[in-house]
């Protein structure tokens, strides 16, 4: 028996990435709806409901919309929009953030897939703060900057087409200026901290591919946390991932936003001088790979009882 899979939204960035994931695969069917009924209610409410699974790539209204219309309890949802990531009642899609969250998917039939800069950051964080060594209370910081696919459409468009209405020819820019960001919530919330993060994100001109990046003080934190300690600690808690890893390493003179592009999988690294009590620690992911369609594609495995890295890109 094959699992059926409803991609709603697959003619984007992120439905198309999923959709390569897809293809090819004998355990599983992709239904589609011809391009005359992609924007049909009574077609996509049959396609929603008829599928053994959803995955909703739209934006935000649209994925509450869609959620809406399925009345199929059976219906597993994995929604990589930002709609329901910080909703109680939706288990969030980051398998390898807390012991047993992989159950938790597996057993649920609404699931939230992480955002990318999200991913980045709770990788790092998550199970230093979990271990004690950073406090819940801690003023975090989290500098990041992406690929412009992140974008989607219209920003693929402004870097590369320059007759796009909003057509830019810039290398590197920043925004999220007014620290209001729509992942700070998610950030907050997943990581167990007290107070938001000052997230910096920014983007830069290539494809994809994501760089991000906590710096911290350690000589003022309350214990002191000495780099081993750090590295040991995220080495535990991925110590059986397949898609996320530890690098151990003083020798790395510079590293690179495309390093990793092109899979789904995350590398992280703490870098520090012991001297000044200082730690930057930096996860590389590709912002369509385990930052959005790759995460959602391991959601969907773990959801349907298929193999967890099925289509995915290691």
């Amino acid at each position: 028996m094959t699992i059926s899979v409803f991609i709603d939204g697959a003619a984007g960035t992120t439905g198309l990435e999923i959709r390569e994931r897809l293809e090819g695969r004998s355990d599983l069917t992709v239904v589609t709806l011809p391009d005359a009924l992609r924007k049909d209610a009574g077609a996509r409410r049959d396609a929603l409901n008829s599928a053994d699974a959803v995955v909703l790539c739209l934006p935000d209204d649209a994925a509450r919309e869609a959620v809406a219309l399925i009345e199929n309890p059976a219906v597993r949802v994995v929604d990589a929009s930002t709609a329901h990531r910080v909703a109680p009642d939706w288990v969030y899609g980051f398998a390898e953030m807390e012991p047993g969250q992989r159950e938790k998917i597996a057993q649920s039939t609404r699931i939230s897939n992480p955002g990318c800069y999200p991913t980045g950051f709770l990788a790092l964080v998550r199970p230093l703060v979990r271990a004690g060594i950073i406090p819940a209370d801690w003023p975090m910081t989290v500098n990041a900057v992406s690929g412009y696919s992140g974008g989607g459409k219209a920003m693929i468009a402004a870097f590369e087409n320059s007759d796009a209405p909003d057509a830019t020819d810039t290398a590197f820019h920043i925004y999220g200026l007014g620290l209001a960001h729509k992942h700070v919530p998610e950030m907050q919330g997943h990581g167990g901290l007290v107070h938001p993060p000052i997230f910096a994100p920014a983007v830069t001109r290539t494809y994809r591919g994501m760089i991000v990046e906590v710096p911290l003080q350690l000589r003022a934190m309350p214990k002191a946390p000495s780099l081993a300690a750090i590295r040991d600690a995220l080495s535990a808690a991925y110590a059986d991932s397949k898609l996320v890893s530890v690098e151990h390493t003083d020798d790395v003179g510079q590293l690179s936003i495309e390093r990793i592009a092109g899979t789904d999988r995350v590398e992280l690294f703490a870098f520090g001088n012991e001297a000044t009590g200082q730690a930057r620690l930096v996860a590389l992911l590709d912002n369509l790979g385990k930052g959005a369609a790759g995460a959602a594609v391991q959601n969907l495995n773990i959801a349907t009882g298929l193999d967890e890295l099925a289509g995915l890109k290691l």
